[in-house]
């Protein structure tokens, strides 16, 4: 199948570093908004198959997981395409989890991003949406994942509902049933752990309400297959808009708890021999759901994570080449965090102007994009969120807020990133001696100098907070920029050259240039 609109639209491999699988899809989006999926694929790797709780990745789990992203990385070459990965809840979880980024890195040339529950739980809708006409109802989005379990509701394209939980089909079953068995003693325990884990979700969910219920991913789809062979009915070519009963669930979840040993459950009609042993605690964690919000049916949707990281990076570019600034969502997360914590716009927004303006005059200098550019804007608005703790350090406290906060539309990287900028705004330069620095990449270690050189003098000619100076012009010859200030005020900006000037020397260090003022 191809699309008349294809050879005009960019092609993108997104890629689900689950804790299951991992999949992985090339597909670009026409004009109009629909996906065409070119090729799919698809490694049942186990990354997060430990004895601990995923708080290690084995090394076998790690030559797994190599080995399919290796894979993959050959399937986007050939099809000369731009490659988003995006790591889940194993990837969160893991305390060696950057020793496996990296190593991916160095063989595949895949750098994985790692994003939030709750920015997974907002891709999973997205990709949801796009798959079934749920854009005007009020609708309850279940994934159910190796990981974590993600629920979200929204209506008119705004999240009203959104959770994140630590229970997954292999989580659960390494928890309950590691060797397999499946006992009523173990069947109850798991689902006291489940009520007990979900109750603040469920009721979230019923103050929030929802009138209709989509299920998506592995698990539910695995579910559907057992259905339909139970009822000797031909499975569809696609999953997509199914309708199943909540009793049609139930009896094949009785089904499987009366097959005590995976050998048992191999011989059901339907199940996939690679879900054999996980899908019981997969399916316990569904049936709380339905049994708990009294849910008569589901429907099945097609699209899950990996289909909302095509239509969320497509979304994305279309923004930036259009308006050359954050993009909607990421625009209402920073401004969130900034009504929040109560930082002065004024002075903020007249530094994200004055930084994006010495950012797009140095363009042919430090090379940097549109990507660089969004973190410059975000850490620029939220600079100064550390004034919330106190005013003592508050660049230290700034860079906390934003990297632990939770920041729909940034990945877990740029939130640090970000963080990172806001936190060299003043005081100390970025040293080797700074741990969090110094395990960044020499690349990273440069973006980050350089936005906040720019950042440190942004700040500079505002430091009375009083928006004096109107706007800016830089001109580089022989290694001289010169940054020409313009202002209406008949006030004297001797105090904001002032500072400026005190705060030059790293971007100078970074650019290999001297920096005068001129008036």
């Amino acid at each position: 199948m191809t699309d008349q609109n294809e050879d005009h639209n960019q092609r993108i491999a997104a890629i689900d570093v689950g804790t299951n699988s991992f999949h992985a899809i090339i597909a670009t989006v026409s004009e109009k908004g629909s996906l065409l999926i070119l090729s799919r694929e698809k490694e049942m790797v186990r990354l997060g198959e430990s004895a601990t709780d995923i708080k290690r990745l084995s090394d076998a789990a790690m030559e797994r997981g190599l080995e399919a992203m290796k894979r993959f990385a050959t399937m986007a070459k050939k099809a000369n395409v731009v490659v988003r990965a995006i790591g889940t809840s194993a990837l969160r979880e893991a305390e060696n989890k950057d020793e496996f980024i990296a190593l991916v890195e160095e063989e595949s040339a895949i750098h994985i991003d790692v994003i939030s529950g709750i920015e997974e739980a907002r891709l999973i809708y997205v990709g949801v949406s796009h798959a079934l006409p749920i854009i005007t109802r009020k609708a309850l989005v279940i994934d159910i994942g190796g990981g974590s379990t993600e629920s979200a509701i929204g209506q008119f394209g705004k999240l009203l509902h959104i959770h994140s939980a630590k229970l997954g089909a292999l989580r659960l079953t390494q928890r309950f049933f590691s060797d397999g068995l499946i006992t009523p003693e173990r069947v109850h325990a798991c689902r006291t752990f489940i009520n007990g884990e979900l109750s603040a979700c469920i009721q979230s969910i019923n103050n929030t309400g929802f009138d209709s219920v989509i299920g998506t991913s592995g698990t539910i789809h695995a579910l559907v297959s057992m259905i339909y062979a139970e009822k000797q009915r031909r499975l569809p070519e696609t999953l997509n808009g199914i309708s199943i009963q909540s009793d049609d669930i139930f009896s094949i979840i009785n089904t499987l708890i009366k097959a005590p040993k995976t050998e048992d459950r191999l011989l059901i009609p339907g199940l996939e021999s690679k879900r054999a042993d996980i899908i019981v605690a997969g399916l316990l964690i569904l049936e709380h759901y339905l049994r708990s919000l009294s849910i008569p049916k589901i429907l099945i949707s097609a699209y899950a994570l990996r289909e909302g990281i095509v239509f969320d990076t497509f979304d994305k570019q279309k923004d930036i080449h259009e308006f050359h600034h954050l993009t909607k969502l990421r625009y209402d997360t920073v401004y969130s965090l900034c009504d929040l914590y109560k930082v002065n716009l004024q002075h903020a927004e007249h530094v994200k102007k004055l930084a994006l303006q010495i950012f797009d005059d140095t363009i042919h200098k430090h090379n940097l994009g549109d990507e660089e550019r969004e973190l410059l804007e975000a850490a620029s608005l939220l600079h100064d969120v550390g004034y919330h703790i106190s005013p003592e350090q508050h660049h230290h406290h700034s860079q906390y807020i934003i990297s632990h906060c939770i920041m729909p539309g940034f990945t877990n990287d740029e939130s640090q990133m970000i963080g990172m900028i806001a936190r060299y705004h003043r005081k100390s330069h970025p040293k080797k001696k700074h741990l969090l620095f110094n395990s960044y990449t020499p690349e990273k270690q440069r973006i980050v100098s350089i936005l906040a050189g720019i950042l440190r003098i942004a700040e500079g000619l505002d430091r009375r907070q009083q928006q004096l100076i109107d706007s800016l012009h830089c001109d580089i010859h022989d290694d001289v920029m010169t940054i020409s200030l313009l202002t209406n005020h008949e006030a004297l900006i001797d105090i904001e050259i002032w500072g400026a000037e005190r705060r030059i020397s790293l971007l100078e260090e970074c650019l290999a240039i001297t920096i005068t003022f001129m008036t």
